[in-house]
């Protein structure tokens, strides 16, 4: 199993403050810099607005083809619902240099808490699979209606991946275990702060969590039980803010590494910064 580790998102301006990855450095350089710690990142702004080819040709550049990218998909196909086929072909053709360059992991479809298991949301869910099909689609559904057997074995049977969270425990979404659908397995670690997932204002309040040694290995002893039944397993830690994980990442590679599961840890080289 080949893991791939990184964080949502790479324009974290937490990350300047003295002593983290991006103090000193200018925005522009703000993924040259992140390449050379971690080997994938989720890529947010493609939820706001669908980059075209030029910008997925500057982040395969400045990325050096040392970073994976998953790339989410706009809100129009997750919380809108209503892509037109202008924004399927958007969507699908504009991180082409991406794959060109062998850097294109899984799409991410990121859906709401209020994307209830309905049986117009399970059409919905299908006719979004077909769209997508000989695309890998990691699928997040964050309500715990869909946190079924039965929902995963119909998401193995279109070739979905089921997304794999960890969140706060407020209840009524899915618990935090590692399930397989695909060779492809993907987990997001979201945080576990409890007091402000709700009534957070804004994402950067939800995600403010730094997880403990303990919680580390509980993840690590999870992943390493599925180790043989996936090809890829993409890590994500959601809890950027303040650059907590920036801490979080190399507690988990540690921990992954003791229970015999191979980590390879990029080398940020002699102007890198420990973390």
């Amino acid at each position: 199993m080949r893991v791939w580790i990184g964080c949502g998102g790479y324009t974290n301006d937490d990350w300047a403050a003295p002593g983290l990855i991006y103090e000193g450095v200018k925005k522009d350089a703000y993924l040259e810099t992140y390449s050379r710690y971690f080997d994938a990142v989720e890529l947010n702004s493609s939820f706001y607005a669908i980059p075209g080819l030029k910008a997925f040709e500057g982040m395969a550049r400045k990325s050096a083809g040392r970073t994976r990218f998953a790339v989410k998909l706009n809100k129009v196909f997750t919380h809108d619902r209503a892509p037109t086929d202008a924004d399927y072909d958007r969507m699908l053709q504009s991180p082409g240099p991406l794959a060109d360059a062998g850097l294109l992991g899984p799409y991410l479809a990121q859906f709401p808490y209020s994307f209830h298991r309905t049986a117009d949301n399970r059409k919905y869910l299908l006719g979004l699979a077909e769209r997508f099909a000989g695309h890998e689609l990691a699928v997040e559904l964050r309500h715990a209606s869909w946190d079924k057997p039965e929902v995963r074995e119909g998401m193995a049977e279109y070739g979905l991946i089921w997304v794999s969270p960890d969140y706060p425990p407020v209840g009524g979404m899915p618990e935090p275990q590692v399930h397989v659908t695909t060779d492809v397995g993907y987990l997001r670690l979201h945080g576990r702060n409890k007091g402000s997932w709700w009534e957070g204002g804004s994402a950067a309040e939800r995600h403010d969590y730094l997880y403990n040694r303990a919680e580390m290995d509980e993840w690590a002893e999870k992943i390493a039980l599925v180790a043989d039944d996936l090809s890829e397993l993409y890590i994500f830690f959601l809890n950027t803010t303040r650059g907590h994980a920036l801490k979080n990442i190399p507690m988990l590679r540690e921990a992954l590494n003791a229970r015999g599961v191979p980590i390879q840890t990029p080398d940020p080289g002699d102007e890198g910064r420990l973390i």
